[in-house]
């Protein structure tokens, strides 16, 4: 599962397949919010991560109004149940509902729980093209962030999610490398430098003494 996996982020997009276009937009899916940013003063373009249609972007017109049925809906790191309506050209979709599936407000509980949330999403966006199936991937994120809705990071967290990663990608064999070794095969492999979240995450947990788990 893990190669074919990683075979379907590495050529998706060559190929030409458009999994938006195979896929029932007008119906319900589940995704989490990995990204967000101002379009105007009250429209936002919002990131998301999705088992069957990977990472794409939607549109939420007046998302920020503060009668807006997204109003408070479209945080960080939130689990929703989505529905959208397809571009009809280039790649930013519309989106027409949203409601909350596990809004994980623990997270906000301490900068280190948010800045590995953003660490382990810029990871995912690193390795994956958009619009490829990542469904081991995705169900990889939704635990670590299950997790850190609860617990605070630690370095074992780190690693562990960096090695299971890698072996999903299908880039190192199960118990065949370190967990410290892991980051490294994913640099090699994509010729990408790890996200700068990385080394920030890893200062604040020297920093708090987070325990190992």
């Amino acid at each position: 599962m893990a190669r074919r996996e990683m075979q379907l982020i590495l050529t998706s997009c060559k190929s030409g397949l458009n999994t938006f276009t195979q896929s029932p937009l007008m119906g319900k899916t589940e995704a989490i919010i990995i990204g967000r940013t101002r379009y105007s003063e009250t429209t936002l373009i919002v990131h998301w991560c999705c088992p069957a249609l990977g990472l794409f972007r939607t549109i939420a017109r007046g998302a920020l109004k503060p009668k807006s049925p997204f109003a408070g809906t479209l945080d960080l790191f939130v689990s929703a149940e989505i529905r959208l309506v397809p571009a009809k050209s280039g790649d930013l979709h519309t989106l027409a509902e949203a409601r909350w599936v596990n809004p994980r407000l623990g997270l906000r509980q301490s900068y280190g729980r948010v800045l590995a949330a953003t660490f382990l999403v810029k990871l995912i966006a690193l390795v994956v093209e958009p619009h490829a199936p990542i469904l081991v991937i995705y169900e990889l994120l939704t635990k670590a962030l299950d997790y850190l809705n609860d617990h605070d990071p630690s370095r074992a967290f780190v690693e562990r999610f960096e090695l299971r990663l890698a072996e999903d990608l299908g880039l190192v064999g199960e118990g065949t490398v370190y967990v410290g070794e892991s980051a490294r095969a994913i640099e090699e492999s994509f010729h990408r430098r790890m996200p700068v979240q990385r080394r920030q995450l890893l200062e604040w947990i020297a920093q708090h003494h987070a325990p190992l788990v």
